[in-house]
């Protein structure tokens, strides 16, 4: 599978931005997905993922702001970020798993190669 992230950008602190990653050949109901981000100096962070069963998890970071949701068609997954903080600047992943699994956490991920997210205060 091949994922190509998309939507990313500059934005003021507050404003609201919607990732989305699109793959072809693959069943995203299947499988679990999920956004990482890496900021520069920092380490790569799981903030959210999503398993074949609907069944999501957040980083505490971003509960309550961020919404990850499948989707149908070419963009098979989404990330909704609202009320956005300069601290959530960073280069963010798709990810996809290659099997099917109800704990996303043993996952093995193929992954995306990134979308710019930078906000300003």
């Amino acid at each position: 599978v091949q994922l190509v992230e998309s939507g990313g950008g500059s934005l003021q602190a507050g404003g609201s931005l919607k990732l989305s990653c699109a793959a072809s050949g693959y069943t995203s109901a299947n499988y679990c997905m999920g956004w990482f981000r890496q900021a520069p100096g920092k380490e790569r962070e799981k903030i959210t993922s999503i398993n074949a069963w609907g069944g999501t998890s957040y980083a505490e970071s971003v509960k309550g702001r961020f919404t990850i949701s499948k989707g149908s068609g070419k963009d098979i997954l989404t990330l909704q970020m609202n009320r956005l903080k300069p601290e959530d600047t960073a280069m963010y992943y798709c990810v996809a798993d290659t099997s099917t699994r109800f704990n996303c956490a043993s996952a093995s991920w193929v992954w995306g190669q990134g979308t710019q997210v930078t906000v300003s205060s």
